[in-house]
């Protein structure tokens, strides 16, 4: 039976209120609180020095929580300027270094936008640019990996078919489905587990099982508008979804090894627990 893992990407709003302020008490906080994962995001740039990366992983280790990385959202691998492209390269090389340091086993990435392209165009530029850089890419990997995720704003390339086929350029990339963001971008589509496992299905059929059972998930409940995300909300929200409930029986179902990552507005922790234990219960009650 696949092990499917929860935790929160950042801090909650508690962990703070608690009197915790350094990353280095962030380890052992998710732990007691009966988490498997945390994802530290450098969306805003790698401000951290390989010393403290290499302190703040063994933390992370000693504590038994798997660690992820989210790389600047500044990548775009459809921007037509290429000294635009080769910074986008350069996030992601820098990346896998610190995935290394901090002993992280994957890295989420927005992978592109169409600026003043045709969908079409973006697209396209995107899948030829990686093509062109995976190779190099899975030389430092390792046995590490890039997940690609997907997008919840119309004018982002990240629709979940859009993922899954960029991820078939390389054994090295893993699909990031973020279900809020779908949700979103698809005005409120995932109302059943039937929505969940159209996805999946897609999923097996283009990438095969491994990489499908192993998925990274992000899981909030995001309000939308006519271009799709607006901003994130808590488990409280009664009106936008997505819903867990859909998604876990399609866990048990499919037999999958998700890493979960729960993206609430300040209540990552307490909503990834909340997962983690309906997901223990469901699973229970059909054994």
């Amino acid at each position: 039976m696949g092990k499917v893992l929860f935790g929160p990407a950042g801090n909650s709003l508690s962990f703070y209120e608690e009197g915790f302020k350094s990353s280095f008490d962030t380890p052992k906080w998710v732990k007691e609180r009966g988490l498997d994962l945390f994802e530290y995001s450098f969306g805003q740039g790698y401000r951290m020095t390989t010393e403290t990366a290499l302190k703040l992983g063994e933390e992370f280790k000693k504590e038994g929580i798997v660690l992820s990385l989210h790389a600047p959202y500044f990548i775009n691998f459809a921007n037509p300027d290429e000294e635009m492209f080769t910074k986008s390269i350069g996030y992601i090389n820098t990346g896998i270094k610190f995935m290394k340091s901090l002993q992280a086993d994957r890295m989420v990435f927005h992978p592109a936008s169409c600026g003043k392209q045709t969908r079409e165009e973006a697209v396209s530029l995107m899948m030829n640019r990686l093509k062109e850089i995976m190779p190099t890419f899975e030389e430092e990997l390792g046995d590490k990996y890039l997940c690609p995720e997907t997008m919840g704003k119309v004018m982002q390339i990240g629709t979940y078919k859009e993922i899954i086929d960029l991820c078939t350029i390389s054994k090295k990339l893993i699909p990031t489905y973020d279900f809020g963001h779908i949700n979103a971008l698809t005005q409120g589509s995932l109302k059943s587990a039937d929505d969940y496992k159209r996805i999946f299905d897609y999923s097996f059929e283009k990438l095969g099982e491994e990489r499908t059972k192993n998925a990274h998930i992000h899981f909030s409940k995001i309000q939308y508008g006519a271009k799709g995300e607006i901003r994130h909300l808590t488990f409280d929200d009664t009106i936008y979804g997505p819903y867990f409930e859909d998604l876990v029986n399609v866990l048990i179902d499919y037999d999958l090894s998700c890493h979960i990552i729960c993206e609430s507005s300040g209540t990552m922790a307490e909503d990834s627990k909340t997962m983690k234990d309906i997901y223990l219960k469901t699973l229970a009650n059909r054994s």
